[in-house]
């Protein structure tokens, strides 16, 4: 069967972003999980809580650097993502570090990743972190193939970008803030061709074509909800891990905040619990 065009366009931009990703950017930072020092920051610590004896599940979880940090952390850990190079790296890198007893890594697209897994069911916690729901075009979806994996009792963990915040753009900034980019109800794909790589400005992207998708806090709660999990805590941030905006001051916490008035959320957490 012929793969949708968006996910082969995505899948190609995210294979050749692996090798850009770990040449030494510092969105990834290899060196504190090779000295075993690896930790998630305070926004996805305090969503996932304590993951020591428990079995996570990483959704698109790139080369596995979150993936492998949940391992060092104690815990039993999978990551799913449709890029076979950076599923090739995450097990390498499992090697290197002597995690491969405590991670598994399996090639599939978010949709097919029940299928994919040799026992689906029974996860403790699912993490989803950072830039990955826009990604994926039908959130209702995802909220099932998460509800799915879950035991009961466990919980989605999920960290991300704040929908209002995808509104806008410095590409169209006025006076120095970010401009009106996309409409926050659109619901249509964002189908752009940029050769800039977000973690590596250097370099120069040849498969350059992206979908993206704005999903509405409404959309991602609704799913949530229809697939039968609770939602048990939501938070909404001033901060991001990444400069969303050119205009983003860097804090001592690694996280970008407005340089002035937190004129509007920049990320939001939550928590969903499968009943039980």
């Amino acid at each position: 069967m012929t793969e949708p065009e968006w996910l082969a366009a995505n899948r190609a931009n995210w294979d050749e972003r692996v090798p850009l990703h770990l040449a030494g950017t510092s969105a990834y930072d290899l060196g504190s999980l090779r000295a075993g020092t690896a930790r998630f920051g305070p926004i996805v610590t305090d969503i996932l809580g304590p993951v020591a004896e428990m079995k996570v599940l990483h959704l698109q979880c790139h080369f596995g650097l979150d993936t492998l940090t949940l391992a060092q952390l104690g815990a039993t850990a999978t990551g799913v993502d449709f890029s076979a190079p950076a599923i090739d790296t995450a097990r390498r890198l499992a090697d290197e570090l002597g995690l491969a007893n405590r991670t598994r890594f399996v090639l599939s697209d978010v949709y097919d990743a029940a299928a994919a897994l040799p026992k689906p069911a029974g996860f403790d916690r699912v993490l989803v972190s950072w830039g990955a729901l826009c990604w994926l075009p039908d959130v209702a979806a995802w909220a099932r193939v998460v509800a799915g994996f879950l035991r009961p009792g466990g919980w989605l963990a999920l960290a991300e970008a704040h929908p209002a915040a995808y509104v806008f753009d410095s590409r169209t900034a006025v006076d120095g803030r970010p401009g009106w980019f996309m409409p926050y109800f659109a619901r249509t794909p964002l189908v752009e061709d940029r050769t800039e790589d977000y973690a590596n400005p250097a370099a120069a992207l040849r498969n350059t074509r992206t979908w993206e998708w704005l999903h509405p806090l409404s959309d991602i709660f609704g799913g949530l909800l229809q697939a039968g999990l609770r939602l048990d805590r939501f938070t909404e941030h001033d901060c991001i891990p990444w400069a969303m905006f050119d205009t983003l001051v860097r804090g001592d916490d690694g996280y970008y905040r407005w340089p002035d008035e937190p004129w509007l959320p920049l990320s939001f957490s939550l928590r969903a619990v499968k009943p039980g």
